[in-house]
């Protein structure tokens, strides 16, 4: 009962996105109407025709002929209707679908990074391509089916009673036995369809980590691995969706051998009723013909339960992707500081990923406006995680971040986000000019605002070199340049943007230790007067820095100055012996 209850909710989802479209369905019904009842009208016309040819040298050609035209009339009107209709449900469908993938967009919007850290790429994408063209494909099919099932049987129905009641009361009798078939096949079959869409969402999140990382495939021989994890995964595919499809495929061929058996019934039946001149032959022809439309629709509608399962198995997981946790509310209304300090507080923050898996407990910092701050520590130990508090791509669990006095959260993260500069180790570029690409932060502005940021970060010189210059189109995460190239067009971003604070995330990890000399020397301008958080573990960039925060499992250790952490002796001591004394004595500064 809870699974039909899951179904019909599902269900009754994917119709509210058809009730915008109330004058484009009402019109379909009506078409369908129209081409059904004139439909309708053949089998009776043709039942006449029968009746006007009484034997051989004895047929009444004058009033054949006239049934003829009205049968070539009421066909023409059922086939314009019926164009009618497809056409109006195709778009409206094809609509329906727009309507979830604008939706799951805009969804996609709201979620906290913590949603896109725990769904594969792949999976999210295929909800947005494979799952919304099953369900556009099943309600093009399904709607008009439904629409013209309901007026059929209807007008079949009251047609057959016209002609003989006690010949209609044999078709009413079987044909819940058609009915019970087809609902037992189609929920057995449910289940697999539901377990096909997850496996092809977990199919599409394989192809794109492997077309997206094909380098790091390549590098470490691991095609084999990958073409295993497909041909595994595929041969699951293709096992449901086999079973899915026969499953569900027995529907229709078994209700139409009920169909055929209940057909020779009313043949037999039919056949004696007119040896005892009870019907006419005529109207016996007619009958049949109205018994074979009452039970076309439910044959249709079997037909279209295998799509029609599908649909609601990929409805259902665009739903739950709609139903995901949003991040909290910004609060609105509350007056912006029109000039940021960056005087930054940690206030007793504790936060975890998991909340088995407690990270940072207690913390607590004072950042005053305009200090530079190196966070060093090793891998895992919560680096990152400052930042990405700072940033709100994560609230704190308890506690609270103050910048200049007031808590994070009662500011817009559009507008938090703004007041900071961020420059990552991992690089991302979008299909567009390299002018496009530098001012993404600031569209407006001008092309020589863009030629003064690449400078200040060194990128004029290659993107000079380049055919088309600031105006060359660079492929999707700039594939065609290298990744020093692409790491100082992310640096050019934020020096055109130039924020109140900045946060460098090993930003000058993939240049080369001239032009990153040259780039940190544009940094200390940079941030000169701003509050800047550094994670790196370059000799220059900690050495220069007001405060140096040792992190070890998500508690800062150690605090202080390169001289005093040194001179303490401590894990910052150790730490830095271990990984920058021999470069500083092969005289690298970095």
């Amino acid at each position: 009962m809870k699974q039909i209850s899951k179904e019909k909710g599902t269900l009754s989802r994917l119709a509210s996105y058809l009730s915008g479209y109330r004058a484009a369905m009402i019109f379909a019904c009506v078409s369908a109407v129209v081409s059904v009842v004139a439909g309708l009208c053949g089998p009776i016309l043709i039942g006449r025709a029968v009746d006007c040819m009484l034997g051989k040298g004895s047929v009444d050609f004058g009033r054949l002929g006239g049934i003829l035209v009205g049968l070539g009339v009421v066909y023409a009107i059922n086939v314009v209707f019926q164009w009618t209709l497809t056409f109006i449900t195709s778009k409206v469908s094809y609509q329906a679908a727009q309507g979830l993938r604008r939706d799951g967009f805009a969804k996609l919007r709201r979620f906290p990074l913590r949603y896109f850290d725990t769904h594969a790429r792949g999976d999210v994408i295929s909800r947005f391509v494979n799952d919304c063209d099953t369900i556009s494909d099943g309600l093009i099919q399904s709607l008009s089916v439904l629409l013209t099932g309901v007026v059929t049987v209807a007008g079949a129905l009251g047609f057959m009673l016209y002609i003989n009641v006690w010949i209609t009361l044999i078709v009413v009798a079987t044909t819940p036995l058609s009915i019970w078939v087809a609902k037992f096949i189609s929920s057995h079959s449910r289940r697999m369809f539901r377990e096909q869409s997850a496996i092809v969402g977990e199919l599409s999140g394989i192809v794109e980590e492997m077309v997206g990382g094909q380098k790091t495939v390549k590098a470490f021989c691991y095609e084999g691995t990958a073409n295993a994890r497909f041909r595994e995964t595929n041969a699951r595919l293709k096992t449901v969706g086999v079973k899915a499809q026969f499953y569900s495929s027995l529907t229709n061929p078994t209700t139409r051998y009920i169909n055929n058996l209940i057909y020779i019934l009313l043949g037999v039946v039919g056949g004696l009723f007119a040896i005892q001149a009870r019907i006419s032959v005529g109207d016996l022809s007619s009958f049949l013909i109205y018994s074979t439309q009452f039970a076309k629709p439910v044959n249709e509608i079997t037909g279209v339960i295998t799509q029609l399962q599908a649909s609601l198995a990929s409805a259902r997981r665009i739903f739950e992707l709609l139903d995901g946790e949003e991040e909290t509310p910004d609060v609105l209304g509350r007056p912006l500081p029109s000039d940021v300090q960056g005087h930054i507080v940690f206030d007793n923050v504790s936060f975890a990923y998991q909340p088995s898996r407690p990270l940072i407990r207690h913390l607590s910092l004072d950042i005053p406006a305009g200090s530079k701050v190196a966070i060093v520590g090793t891998t895992g130990a919560g680096k990152t995680t400052l930042v990405n508090l700072l940033m709100r791509f994560y609230d704190v669990d308890e506690g609270r971040i103050l910048l200049d006095g007031t808590d994070i959260r009662d500011f817009p993260r559009d507008w938090l986000r703004q007041n900071f500069g961020m420059v990552l180790q991992d690089t991302w570029l979008f299909h567009g000019t390299i002018a496009e690409n530098i001012a993404y932060g600031k569209p407006d502005a001008t092309r020589e605002d863009i030629i003064v940021a690449a400078k200040a970060a060194h990128a004029h010189s290659f993107i000079r070199r380049l055919e088309k210059g600031y105006d060359t189109v660079i492929t999707q995460d700039g594939e065609n340049l290298s990744q020093g190239q692409k790491q100082l067009l992310t640096i050019a971003r934020i020096m055109l943007v130039d924020p109140p604070m900045v946060i460098l995330d090993e930003a000058t990890s993939n240049i080369d230790t001239l032009t990153e000399i040259k780039v940190q020397q544009a940094f200390l301008q940079m941030t000169q007067g701003r509050t800047s958080f550094v994670i790196a573990h370059r000799l220059s960039t900690i050495r220069e820095a007001d405060r140096i925060l040792l992190m070890e499992n998500g508690d800062v250790v150690e605090s202080g100055t390169h001289e005093e952490l040194l001179e303490r002796k401590g894990k910052y001591h150790a730490l830095y012996h271990s990984q920058f004394a021999r470069a500083e004595g092969d005289g690298q500064t970095a």
